[in-house]
């Protein structure tokens, strides 16, 4: 299977369901900020973040003007947040905290469409 649409289905289904169980249970956002204080959940998330973004850009590292840019834009944010977290703990969940606060409905938006956009194109329901 080709690795940029193994990665999109991965995405799709996963900004879906996170859409998902944050639209149904909005208090899980809350609590993963509660959690970022304890040192041991912010150093696994982190090096989870981290491990994801690498996987994916050694996989796929494609910039070219497509959906495949997506996948990598999404890989390389990963990577950035989970450095970011390991490195700036403090800085980075405060502005974490900031853009969550200040952006959330666009935020939810933008995962159910991405990850619509993601999956139709790996399952071509809506011919673009």
């Amino acid at each position: 299977m080709d690795y940029s649409m193994f990665l999109a289905k991965f995405w799709g289904w996963y900004l879906i369901i996170y859409f998902t169980i944050l639209s149904f249970n909005p208090k899980r956002i809350k609590q993963f900020f509660v959690y970022l204080n304890n040192d041991k959940f912010l150093i696994i998330s982190s090096f989870l973040a981290i491990m994801m973004g690498l996987i994916n850009i050694l996989l796929h590292n494609v910039w070219e003007f497509s959906w495949k840019l997506i996948i990598t834009i999404i890989a390389w944010s990963s990577l950035v947040i989970g450095l970011s977290l390991f490195i700036f703990p403090r800085r980075t969940i405060a502005f974490l905290k900031y853009i969550n606060v200040k952006w959330v409905q666009v935020i939810y938006t933008l995962l159910l469409l991405v990850g619509l956009y993601l999956l139709n194109v790996v399952y071509n329901v809506v011919p673009v």
